[in-house]
């Protein structure tokens, strides 16, 4: 039974091999990019949002994505850091959109932020993101977004 059993397990192993040298291609990364984000709901006590990342993927075979782990920071002042579960795929030479709800509690962070939105100044944001692709063999996608926005654009006069 011993040897019955380590031939069908090397079996395997030579299939699967046989299987990844099929594919004559080399594997390139798909790009992501941070479409738009959106406030759902803006109360004391939690914020939500939802933001949009476009995943574009140039192989000739479908990509599995896992989860997402997600920072985003005003200045430098954490507003969420999060992860959340896709388990979603994108077809081959093709791109999809995913929406993903992010959800957050600024009341900690209330008198430096409203420090912030008080200014003059532009502040600077950033999305720092990886995309855990892949069902059997799994890679990470990075994606690092900043800009900066205004502050008096959000606040009522």
């Amino acid at each position: 039974m011993n040897v019955l059993a380590r031939l069908l397990l090397t079996s395997c192993v030579l299939l699967l091999a046989g299987c990844a040298g099929w594919s004559g291609e080399q594997w390139r990364e798909p790009q992501v990019h941070l479409v738009k984000v959106e406030t759902v709901k803006a109360r004391l006590l939690q914020q939500e949002f939802v933001i949009y990342l476009r995943v574009d993927n140039p192989n000739d075979s479908r990509l599995f994505i896992r989860n997402l782990n997600y920072s985003v920071r005003l200045n430098q002042l954490l507003l969420v850091d999060d992860e959340a579960s896709i388990w979603r795929s994108v077809a081959a030479h093709e791109g999809r959109t995913f929406k993903i709800t992010v959800r957050t509690n600024l009341w900690k962070q209330l008198k430096p932020l409203a420090k912030l939105l008080k200014s003059r100044q532009p502040l600077r944001y950033s999305l720092q993101a990886e995309l855990n692709t892949g069902l059997i063999i799994w890679r990470g996608l990075h994606l690092s977004r900043s800009d900066e926005i205004m502050p008096g654009d959000f606040l009522p006069e």
